[in-house]
């Protein structure tokens, strides 16, 4: 039986949400409701490489919600790299926002490491 999953990640800028789409080569984001299986949710709408429900996100919030029949519609993999996405592209905003440069490094077990500059926006 398939059921709705609600992760505690906080996900609320949609700029970011947008950055982190666009970072993985996914479909834009858009908002309005969209159905998980058997409920319709209301958010930021991303969609997974071979999800067969979207990702919801409301920035109101912060909850992200799925289903991914657990793991049988989508894997899990993919909304984590969207997730680390997002919380790198939140980041890099926000430190350039405070006028700090920002570095990016992929590390080989997958991490990224953001080197932050409070010298100056890059």
């Amino acid at each position: 039986m398939s059921h709705v999953v609600e992760i505690q990640t906080q996900v609320r800028d949609p700029v970011a949400i947008w950055a982190a789409c666009s970072r993985l080569k996914l479909q834009e984001p858009t908002y309005g409701a969209a159905k998980l299986f058997s409920e319709m949710k209301t958010g930021w709408i991303v969609r997974l490489d071979k999800w067969r429900y979207p990702v919801i996100c409301d920035v109101n919030t912060g909850k992200v919600e799925f289903d991914n029949f657990e793991g049988r519609w989508g894997e899990r993999a993919k909304l984590d790299q969207f997730l680390q996405a997002y919380a790198v592209e939140c980041a890099k905003i926000e430190a350039r926002k405070n006028g700090h440069s920002v570095t990016e490094q992929q590390l080989t077990d997958g991490s990224v490491k953001l080197t932050i500059d409070l010298g100056g926006a890059a």
